[in-house]
């Protein structure tokens, strides 16, 4: 089944389109969704809802506008990035410690990740207090700089130019 006439048959809410659907860009769907999000249980949840919304809101795909799988991926990687700023998903990665992310990196056998992860952890600790507790909020925990600022109750400008000194600081300990 080509491209048109999937399109077709969704228009049409026929079934076998659904499944076509799916079998056709699944895959590739993921692979956005899951560069996004880590944890697959998420990447699965957000594919099975990117799927459900481009079958709902087929009628809003033009042809004019773009190609139908350019529409789609944006629909992926949206839908992940609405998951992720989403208020229950950055409590859940809030209550995790930064060493909980190293080991996992250490822990995945990919080269690059290691390399980037190899002894980080010793460096940061290196680091003054306010320091430690900065670098864990914003780049272990994923905070953004705002949430940092209220967590910390500390004004924001505060905390940009503390984060500015903690990375320099790391800088330096690193010799980069």
């Amino acid at each position: 089944m080509n491209q048109e006439e999937l399109i077709a048959l969704i228009l049409k809410k026929d079934e076998r389109a659904f499944t076509n659907m799916y079998d056709m860009y699944s895959k590739s769907l993921f692979s956005v969704i899951s560069n996004l999000l880590k944890e697959t249980e998420d990447a699965e949840d957000v594919l099975q809802e990117v799927f459900v919304k481009i079958w709902k809101s087929i009628d809003s795909y033009s042809e004019s506008k773009g190609r139908f799988y350019t529409w789609i991926v944006n629909i992926a990687r949206n839908a992940a990035i609405d998951k992720l700023r989403s208020k229950g998903y950055n409590n859940s990665q809030k209550n995790l410690s930064s060493d909980n992310f190293v080991h996992l990196l250490e822990d995945n056998n990919k080269l690059i990740n290691r390399i980037d992860t190899i002894g980080i952890q010793e460096f940061v600790k290196k680091l003054k207090p306010k320091c430690i507790q900065l670098i864990e909020l914003l780049f272990f925990q994923g905070y953004t700089q705002q949430e940092a600022s209220d967590e910390l109750e500390i004004p924001l400008g505060t905390v940009k130019t503390q984060n500015r000194n903690c990375i320099n600081d790391l800088r330096t300990y690193l010799k980069i």
